[in-house]
């Protein structure tokens, strides 16, 4: 079985040697262990290890910015970040900077190995409520990025309650035209046509077109 080589790091001593201990346990090849970002950084570019698990947070730099500068100098290591939060914000990051893995810490040593075994497969991996909590909302936002400039304008007023009459008034267009945008909004959100379906949309997912 391929056992890849990792990096690890973590400003906090008894975390790091905690996940030291448990890789080393399972045979993992650890290559180096940080315990500060910019350490970590100049150590992955020399040693080029094929995994770096990373706080988030972590002195001089953390672990996004490490993520940054791997996509912009393109640097093959996979990374995998743990962090103590639950934030949107994480998918977001993941898909801007090709992060393959997040971990909470709560549950890093129980999902360390399957972590592992998916990045290597080529898979991102995300720890069971990260992935619950949040998917959904990445769903949505991959359709919005479908949607042209004038359809999100229209959408936004949707989600204000104006009417296709009040909307074509107000950006001086015809009511047809307004009626078109809505069609197409509809299918490429993949919406139900049911009365008021954009509306409910436009307002649950409001955030999202700010």
């Amino acid at each position: 079985m391929f056992k890849p080589n990792i990096l690890i790091a973590d400003d906090h001593p008894l975390l790091l040697k905690g996940l030291e201990d448990f890789l080393n346990e399972k045979k993992y090849n650890i290559i180096a262990s940080c315990t500060d970002g910019l350490s970590a950084y100049n150590t992955i570019i020399k040693e080029k290890p094929d995994i770096a698990i990373l706080d988030i947070e972590m002195p001089n730099m953390t672990g996004i910015d490490i993520a940054k500068n791997c996509k912009r100098h393109d640097v093959k290591t996979r990374i995998v970040l743990i962090t103590l939060h639950k934030e949107k914000k994480i998918f977001e990051d993941a898909v801007k900077y090709n992060i393959h893995g997040y971990l909470l810490k709560e549950f890093a040593l129980s999902e360390i190995e399957e972590c592992i075994a998916s990045v290597c497969d080529g898979t991102s991996y995300f720890s069971e409520k990260i992935y619950k909590r949040f998917s959904h909302s990445l769903h949505q936002e991959v359709h919005i990025e479908n949607l042209t400039r004038s359809e999100i304008k229209i959408l936004k007023l949707i989600a204000d309650e104006m009417t296709s009459m009040q909307i074509a008034d107000f950006l001086n267009i015809s009511v047809r035209t307004v009626e078109k945008h809505r069609a197409n909004m509809i299918k490429k959100l993949e919406i139900d046509q049911k009365p008021n379906s954009l509306l409910i949309w436009s307002q649950k997912n409001k955030e999202l077109l700010l």
